[in-house]
């Protein structure tokens, strides 16, 4: 990691706006740092996806007559780790597919909110308890818009 600048750090009404400009550039050069290897990866699945997996097999597993469509869309989501810009190939691609759109929302906030290595880094601050109670209302309230969006759009 490099070293913080002197001037981030002194309080924010002593800022100069280049030195505002230079922390938010850092910023960004984090961030991305941390993700671009997630959003290839989002494109290769979306990729694979798109060019391999016959549409209707995802009719049959996403589609949009099967009440256990979203719950399993949750339950497949939660072992898979990505953020929001690696997951959004595989949504594309799932939808170009014919998946229906809130078996697809339901699949990609469970990955971003629910992914078992999240789990593992909220053990470190929360009880089993409170990790529990967390993703049985998540999954819960993941679920409600999953089956409120695919009755909506559909």
């Amino acid at each position: 990691m490099r070293e913080a600048r002197t001037a981030v750090t002194l309080p924010a009404e002593h800022l100069t706006i280049a030195d505002r400009i230079r922390a938010g550039l850092d910023a960004m050069r984090d961030i991305f740092a941390r993700v671009w290897v997630w959003i290839i990866v989002g494109i290769a699945a979306g990729a694979f996806i798109h060019g391999y997996v016959p549409a209707d097999l995802l009719s049959v597993v996403m589609g949009r007559n099967h009440w256990w469509s979203v719950p399993a869309a949750v339950l497949i989501g939660i072992p898979i780790y990505s953020n929001a810009a690696g997951i959004i190939p595989v949504v594309e691609a799932l939808l170009g597919k014919g998946a229906a759109i809130g078996t697809v929302l339901a699949f990609m906030m469970a990955v971003t909110a629910l992914s078992a290595p999240e789990t593992i880094i909220l053990r470190k601050v929360l009880s089993m308890r409170l990790i529990a109670v967390f993703l049985g209302v998540v999954a819960a309230g993941i679920i409600a818009v999953g089956v409120l969006f695919n009755i909506l759009f559909n």
